[in-house]
């Protein structure tokens, strides 16, 4: 379906989301609904604070083609972007291939390597956060990711048991060790749903032993932290729906408390279940992170939480009017609270740099 007929479809319905049964999706933890067992075990990798700083680039929608022209500008901004900025950690927040049309052939194994070779190639630890696209090429979301998992300095390992593949679990303790600072959670967005009679064709959700996977690390990591929870950031493809609640709660504010652009109206799935209400129960995610809208790249506060946008990372293989395309940085200094983002363009100019949540406060 074209993206601007969903739109369409999802003014016309509203966004009546399905509502998580958070005791049902809690008790998913130890295994789901198949009675496989859910990996529980380790973090996917643990990171440590270097000379009191982290920083972490995502990049997202490259939507790459390898051999196109059109995808010159991506590849040329991601590399310009990390020499610039020198990350610790990339975070690529899926739609890594495509032209944005799935009857098209493309190469999706070469493409794919391609662009996350830039960061292979510059020795940065990376992770994916597969996209709706990411399976529609000939090869499956579960092949490539697999093949995603191969390459150098990739540190995906994907969690078993749950829904989706590219779901993980990252950690930034201090720079001697100790207790996570930080947890940075990657959520596998999916593509379409099979779901029925829920008013037509919709992008796939977050699924409930997905988020019982979340709670559970969520808790452990709170008792690890003397009973206090431990910040977070969760990063995902796909918006959840509030997104869009967030521009239409009939507050009449939401300006004062958007910073960057929003250029398209968001694009989530019909179906609402419960993350966002999970984080707030939880108590310990700061910022929901995702790609997918190419015109968007705002960070908004609502309810208290963060809602932001990448910036688009592609060329000219599917629409973008955000010119010219880059990046989100983050960094986190470890005697603080607090984190700073902002958008790193091609050819060197920053926008948006903002703290979180000092930057939001009312005048």
């Amino acid at each position: 379906m074209d993206r601007r007929t969903f739109l369409k479809n999802s003014a016309a319905l509203g966004l009546t989301g399905i509502a998580a049964n958070v005791p049902f999706a809690q008790s998913l933890a130890e295994s789901n609904a198949d009675g496989k067992r859910i990996d529980m075990e380790t973090v996917t990798h643990e990171f440590r604070f270097r000379n009191g700083k982290f920083k972490i680039m995502q990049i997202t929608d490259t939507h790459y083609i390898a051999g196109d022209a059109r995808s010159k500008r991506s590849y040329d901004a991601v590399t310009e972007i990390i020499e610039s900025e020198r990350p610790d950690f990339l975070i690529h927040t899926g739609d890594i291939i495509s032209d944005g049309n799935p009857s098209h052939k493309i190469d999706a194994i070469s493409s794919m390597k391609e662009i996350l070779s830039v960061a292979s190639d510059h020795q940065v630890p990376f992770a994916v956060a597969l996209g709706n696209h990411d399976g529609q090429f000939g090869v499956s979301r579960h092949d490539i990711f697999e093949e995603i998992k191969k390459l150098p300095y990739n540190i995906n390992r994907g969690i078993e048991g749950i829904y989706g593949d590219s779901n993980d679990i990252i950690t930034l303790v201090p720079e001697k060790g100790g207790v996570p600072k930080w947890a940075f959670y990657l959520f596998d967005s999916g593509d379409s749903t099979s779901l029925k009679n829920i008013g037509g064709w919709s992008y796939d959700y977050v699924h409930f032993d997905q988020i019982g996977w979340y709670r559970q690390w969520s808790e452990r990591l709170r008792k690890m932290n003397g009973d206090v929870p431990v910040p977070a950031l969760a990063f995902m493809h796909i918006p959840v729906p509030e997104y869009i609640d967030s521009l239409h709660d009939g507050e009449g504010h939401f300006h004062r408390l958007m910073k960057g652009n929003l250029g398209e109206e968001p694009c989530p799935p019909y179906i609402n279940s419960g993350l966002f209400t999970s984080m707030k129960e939880m108590d310990d995610v700061k910022a929901l992170v995702c790609g997918h809208d190419h015109d968007n790249d705002y960070a908004m506060k609502w309810k208290e939480m963060f809602l932001l946008f990448g910036r688009f990372s592609g060329g000219d293989t599917v629409y973008n009017h955000l010119k010219p395309n880059g990046a989100r940085i983050f960094e986190f200094t470890e005697d603080n609270t607090t984190f700073r983002s902002w958008i790193h363009e091609k050819g060197g100019n920053i926008t948006q740099n903002l703290v979180f949540p000092d930057s939001f406060k009312f005048e």
